[in-house]
């Protein structure tokens, strides 16, 4: 581990701090009610030592830091299947679009009786995701009964699959062709889902476009300076400042595909980070009107690092970020000031619409391809087998902004 490693690198009398370490490991090792290993307590440690510096840094040990892996790159190994909420009714909603259970023949509906020769029921939710996840490839064998009834094999093979963040992609007022997505997190794939999404939205006749990041905590900086991007064709997206060179990330004309489009932005105070960068630059450039509550008010880069490879990773905030008018957004910098982004129209939702909003959100939605057979499957059912997004008070109220039925916000220089 990283802690010996230094520890055996320097030596006690050249690093104190580490002296420290073991006369107080030693000491626990000794005293403690039960036995715990050197390694536990090392990782506790350093666990310890992120949290230590701000709210933000973490250290992830091997298992932790695969699992931010997956979140960071937008990809994960798998079937790329979506179970209903009910899991021991082992039902797929609908494999993922262009995944290995797609490509193999799986489809909406299917109800899983056997995966790897052993009955569903007798497989809990621990030892299902061994079966079908893992780093290295492997064949998965399914036995699936399907909506009419029929019962086939399949044998899938495992592979990466991209873990979706643009979700729930549609028109939702076809007299004014609007058009409606939500961007839960920013991996390094956000940006090319948010293209397509729009692009085919375009195709359906879209005017206007709604994006919904509430209750999206942020991620990858790069993809939300992406994603602004299509929106602002000329001047500065964010800049980061810390201990060395300030960076910044200007607006590019020939990728600004959508500079002049509508946009009005969802927003409340789970839109945090990334998101903020995103929002921040719409809305200081007048690319967009943003509608809700206050963001979170997250203004830090963390950094990560990985020691060894495999090996943990630690998280470190390196900078702080400027929006395009030089505004720092963390709110632990100055507690008296207003918290976050304060949106251009302030539309309060109650906790009902929150909480079905949050429930909404973090599903997955289906892909296009697989619509008209969902919906045959609720004709039959006499019910929704996936949940329509919740049209809430803030969205309602974006929708009147395209209507002409509320005031946009006035103009502002940014440099």
């Amino acid at each position: 581990m990283f802690g010996l490693a230094v520890a055996n690198r320097f030596g006690t009398e050249s690093e104190p701090d580490v002296a420290r370490y073991r006369e107080v490991r030693d000491y626990a090792r000794r005293a403690f009610v039960r036995e715990v290993s050197d390694e536990q307590m090392l990782d506790s440690a350093l666990h310890g030592l992120a949290d230590g510096l701000d709210d933000y840094s973490e250290y992830f040990d091997l298992a932790e830091s695969e699992a931010l892996q997956r979140e960071t790159s937008g990809r994960y190994f798998g079937l790329g299947i979506v179970l209903s909420r009910n899991y021991e009714e082992g039902r797929i909603l609908f494999p993922l679009s262009g995944g290995p259970a797609a490509e193999a023949g799986v489809r909406v509906g299917d109800r899983i009786v056997r995966i790897a020769q052993k009955d569903f029921a007798q497989v809990d939710h621990a030892e299902f995701r061994k079966f079908v996840s893992g780093d290295e490839v492997h064949d998965v064998e399914l036995v699936l009964v399907g909506l009419d009834g029929s019962e086939r094999t399949l044998v899938v093979r495992t592979a990466e699959v991209v873990e979706p963040t643009v979700k729930h992609e549609r028109i939702v007022d076809d007299a004014r062709h609007i058009g409606y997505l939500a961007v839960t997190s920013f991996s390094h794939e956000t940006p090319s889902e948010f293209r397509a999404a729009i692009d085919r939205l375009k195709s359906d006749g879209m005017r206007a476009l709604v994006v919904d990041l509430r209750e999206n905590p942020g991620g990858v900086l790069v993809s939300a300076v992406a994603m602004a991007r299509l929106f602002v064709d000329e001047g500065l997206i964010v800049s980061t400042e810390g201990r060395g060179e300030p960076v910044r990330y200007e607006a590019e004309s020939g990728t600004a595909t959508c500079a002049g489009f509508p946009l009005a932005v969802l927003v409340d105070e789970g839109t945090a980070s990334a998101s903020e960068v995103f929002v921040a630059a719409v809305q200081e450039h007048r690319a967009a009107v943003i509608v809700g509550s206050p963001t979170f008010g997250k203004g830090m880069v963390q950094t990560l690092h990985r020691f060894g490879d495999p090996g943990p990773v630690m998280k470190v905030s390196t900078s702080y970020y400027y929006t395009p008018t030089h505004t720092n957004l963390e709110h632990s910098a100055d507690p008296t000031k207003l918290r976050g982004i304060q949106p251009d129209l302030h539309v309060p939702i109650s906790k009902e619409e929150r909480s079905a909003l949050r429930v909404k959100l973090a599903a997955v939605s289906p892909s296009r391809e697989y619509r008209a057979a969902i919906a045959a499957w609720e004709r039959e059912l006499g019910k929704f087998v996936v949940e329509p997004i919740p049209i809430d008070a803030q969205m309602r109220a974006a929708f009147d902004l395209f209507a002409g039925k509320r005031p946009g916000p006035e103009r502002r220089n940014v440099p």
